[in-house]
C-alpha cells in the first residue's frame, strides 16, 4: 500500500521533479535548470505517492483561470507532472494520486494534456478540445494587400515585461484558453540554450499594442530554414493579418509551422489556400468538471428547448444528479432525464468541441432530444488552449 502526501519543501519538490522526468524517460534537472524549475512549485498543490519513505508517484496543479463558452472566466487547475516510477506501475499508484487530487483541488474545473489518451477517462476527464498542426510553404505564401498597422521587434527584456501584459489583455479569446501563472512565465522566459534565438514582434493599431507573435528559426542539413511559431495572440483581425504578413514576408524562411484552432481561417489569407497544409489534428484539452453545478452555471447556452441531463460521477458523487439546461441557465431538478451521461463525456461536450448527437451515434450516451442539447451547448468558436503546461 502507498500513501499520498502533500509536499512542502525544495528538497521534496526536486525529488518530485526528478521522478516525473524519469517517468517521461528524461534525465534529472541540472542545478541550473532546477533554479528555474523550482519556481513552478506552489505550496499545497504538489502531491506524491510514497511506499514507506520512497517516493513512487507524482502529480501537481497550477492555479490559474479558464475561459468558458460565453466569455466568463473561472478558477482552473492545470494538472501536470503526472508520473509513476517504472517499477510501481499498474499497482494503483496513479489511481490513488488522481483520487486524492480530485478530492482536494480547490477549483471547479481542471484540465490536462494527456500523454496517453486511454488513461484519464476513468478519472472523469473528457477530450474537450483539439488543435490543428499546420505547415505553411512560406516561399509560395502570398497575402494580397498591405498592412494596416505597424510591427516592431522587441528585445528580450522588453518582451519579458510586455508580453505577459498583452496576453492577459487579449490572449483569453476563446473557450479553453487559460491565464498564465508566474511559474509558467519563469520557464518560458528562460533564455538559456534553445531560447536564445526566440524573436518577439509586437503589432500596434489605432488603439495601441494589439497583437504579438514569438518565433524561432532553425536551419536543416539542406540549408533550408524552418520557422516555429511559439506564441501568437491578437485582439482583432487587423493585428492577426498584419502579423501573418510579417511572418510570410521574412527572408530566409522556407516553411512555417504553427498550432491553430480548428476554425482558424488562416488558409483564406493566401492567394493559394493550399500553401497551408494540416499536418495533424490532435487532442489537446482534457477537461474534468470538478464541480458540475458550478461549471454548468458558469457558461451560456444557445437557443433551444430545455433539456434535462442526468450526470453520473463515480469519483465525486456530489456531482450526481439531474440538471435542466435552458437558454436561461441551469437548475438541479427531480424531473425525468432526457439524456444520461457520465462526467467525462459531459466534459467532452462542455466547451462545444463535441456534440451530444455524435456521442449518441457512437452509443456512448443514452436518451433523446440530442439535437436540442447540441444547440444548447454549441459554441460560436472552437475551443483552444495555446498555453502548454
Amino acid at each position: 500500500m502507498t500513501d499520498i502526501r502533500v509536499l512542502a519543501d525544495d528538497a521534496q519538490y526536486r525529488a518530485h521533479n526528478t521522478l516525473f522526468r524519469r517517468a517521461m524517460h528524461w534525465g534529472p534537472p541540472t542545478d541550473e535548470k532546477w533554479e528555474i524549475g523550482r519556481l513552478t512549485y506552489e505550496p499545497g498543490r504538489v502531491i506524491a505517492a510514497f511506499d514507506g519513505d520512497t517516493m513512487v508517484g507524482t502529480t501537481q496543479t497550477f492555479a490559474n483561470s479558464m475561459v468558458v463558452p460565453g466569455g466568463a472566466v473561472v478558477p482552473h487547475s492545470a494538472v501536470s507532472r503526472v508520473g509513476v516510477r517504472a517499477d510501481y506501475t499498474r499497482r494503483g499508484v496513479l489511481s490513488g494520486l488522481m483520487r486524492e487530487q480530485l478530492s482536494t483541488v480547490p477549483d471547479p474545473v481542471a484540465t490536462l494534456r494527456a500523454s496517453e489518451g486511454r488513461i484519464y477517462g476513468r478519472f472523469g476527464y473528457g477530450l474537450a478540445g483539439r488543435v490543428r498542426f499546420l505547415r505553411i510553404d512560406a516561399r509560395k505564401a502570398v497575402i494580397p494587400g498591405s498592412p494596416v498597422g505597424s510591427v516592431r521587434m522587441v528585445d528580450p527584456d522588453t518582451s519579458d515585461e510586455l508580453v505577459p501584459q498583452l496576453h492577459q489583455a487579449f490572449g483569453l479569446d476563446r473557450p479553453g484558453q487559460i491565464s498564465r501563472w508566474p511559474g509558467w512565465w519563469a520557464i518560458h522566459q528562460d533564455r538559456k540554450g534553445e531560447a536564445e534565438n526566440l524573436v518577439t514582434v509586437v503589432h500596434s493599431g489605432p488603439d495601441g499594442d494589439d497583437g504579438y507573435v514569438s518565433y524561432k528559426v532553425s536551419e536543416d542539413d539542406d540549408f533550408k530554414h524552418h520557422m516555429q511559431v511559439e506564441d501568437f495572440a491578437w485582439a482583432n483581425t487587423d493585428a492577426w493579418r498584419d502579423l501573418w504578413i510579417y511572418l510570410t514576408r521574412l527572408d530566409l524562411v522556407d516553411t512555417i509551422t504553427v498550432d491553430a484552432a480548428l476554425d482558424d481561417p488562416v488558409n483564406w489569407l493566401f492567394e493559394d489556400p493550399r500553401v497551408v497544409f494540416t499536418k495533424d489534428v490532435f487532442d489537446q484539452i482534457w477537461l474534468r468538471l470538478v464541480d458540475v453545478p458550478r461549471m454548468l452555471a458558469a457558461r451560456t447556452y444557445g437557443a433551444a428547448a430545455p433539456v434535462v441531463i442526468e450526470v453520473h460521477d463515480k469519483l465525486l458523487p456530489a456531482n450526481e444528479g439531474r440538471y435542466r439546461v435552458s437558454s436561461d441557465g441551469v437548475e438541479r431538478v427531480d424531473a425525468p432525464a432526457d439524456i444520461t451521461i457520465p462526467v467525462d463525456l459531459l466534459g467532452a461536450v462542455y466547451l462545444g468541441d463535441t456534440r451530444f448527437s455524435d456521442l449518441a451515434a457512437a452509443r456512448r450516451i443514452e436518451g433523446s432530444r440530442f439535437d436540442e442539447a447540441d444547440a444548447l451547448f454549441a459554441s460560436p468558436v472552437a475551443p483552444l488552449c495555446s498555453t502548454f503546461f
